[in-house]
């Protein structure tokens, strides 16, 4: 399936900070078909460094997307049955506006002058997109990792306008750790001289530091297990160690050859800003309670996490549930096993998409 990206320009939004963006655009894509009741889409939201490709073969770049392995005919997230939209984050650098976008105040990038965003900020923007589309509710919502954490936005923030979210690998608001690994990519990327204060569109970029917080990110997506799998200690094109600071393992090759890639396709202040967003979700908001915080919502829940996730664990999901039980929603829970860490909701999905099959047929049936 060959799929193309779309962009709508709205002209303007507000944000949590009281700032206005003005216009802005909102890049996406869609998979299967409208129903006539408009009662079968389904919003899927990406994780911190991806975008609007979530399935199908880009027209543009010829790859597959994202989440290719969940969305499509018979998959977890069905084409057959369902409408389902993907769009890039609000902050973002595939095709929605982001501090790579230009200021009309200006004509120069918006840099470093872009407004501080949220979560929910993000949310805002999908929610227009949504309305442009004329669908009046969500059969669900879902997303793992930052996507799931708009998964629980939604639900929290248009309890109207879902009818299920499935928020995976997520939670409702980053702990100390969380903060502190965004942190040492931010400061990564500001160390590098040529990032200058954020004015280094059409100059060199500062990949030095981009890659560095690339590669301290990937460690976190992986297990202790997967990597010990995948890499070991074995040498990377050589029978004994170098005794010098070129690549000696194959853990080092490859986490600078995903750092290389990374500044190729993504923006470092873009980096930014989404990462200073998950820092700053909370979903109690100032409430007593994370279940007075879930009060509103009137969704479906299913929450999956995985047993080898150090970055997202187990217990975060877990208070989640509880939370949701505690105000006696419908919430199913499942940790499932597998040794890929945080990836795992990207990698080893047939459980998953077994889960979430299942899920989307019984509250497709409710509505119907």
């Amino acid at each position: 399936m060959i799929v193309e990206a779309n962009t709508v320009r709205f002209d303007s939004i507000t944000l949590d900070s009281g700032a206005t963006l003005a216009p802005v655009e909102v890049a996406y894509e869609t998979y299967g078909e409208l129903n006539a009741a408009k009662s079968n889409a389904i919003l899927v939201l990406h994780a911190f460094s991806g975008d609007a490709h979530a399935a199908g073969i880009s027209h543009e770049s010829g790859k597959p997307g994202w989440w290719d392995n969940m969305i499509g005919p018979g998959k977890g997230f069905d084409t057959n049955r369902y409408f389902v939209i993907c769009s890039n984050v609000l902050g973002g650098c595939r095709g929605t506006t982001g501090p790579g976008s230009i200021n009309p105040a200006t004509g120069c990038p918006y840099a470093m002058r872009f407004p501080v965003i949220t979560i929910g900020d993000m949310v805002r923007l999908q929610k227009m997109l949504i309305d442009w589309f004329g669908i009046p509710r969500l059969l669900s919502v879902s997303g793992g990792s930052m996507g799931g954490m708009q998964a629980l936005e939604w639900a929290v923030s248009y309890p109207d306008r879902v009818v299920s979210s499935i928020p995976i690998a997520a939670t409702t608001r980053h702990s100390a750790q969380q903060i502190a690994f965004n942190e040492v990519g931010r400061q990564a990327i500001m160390a590098d001289p040529d990032w200058n204060e954020g004015n280094y569109y059409g100059k060199q970029l500062p990949g030095r530091g981009l890659s560095v917080a690339r590669m301290v990110g990937h460690i976190t997506y992986m297990s202790d297990d997967s990597m010990r799998e995948k890499f070991g200690r074995r040498l990377r094109g050589k029978e004994n160690f170098g005794f010098g600071f070129d690549v000696d393992f194959e853990v080092e090759s490859y986490l600078r050859y995903r750092g290389s890639q990374f500044v190729n396709r993504f923006d470092a202040n873009s980096y930014l800003f989404i990462t200073k967003a998950m820092d700053y979700f909370d979903l109690t908001g100032g409430r007593a309670s994370l279940a007075a915080a879930l009060e509103p919502a009137r969704a479906r829940f299913l929450i999956i996490s995985f047993s080898s996730d150090w970055l997202y664990p187990s217990y975060q999901s877990q208070e989640t549930v509880r939370a949701l039980r505690a105000r006696n929603c419908d919430v199913a829970y499942v940790e499932l096993l597998s040794n890929y860490g945080h990836d795992s909701f990207l990698v080893d999905v047939a459980e998953q998409a077994d889960m979430v099959r299942g899920f989307l047929s019984s509250t497709f049936e409710k509505v119907q």
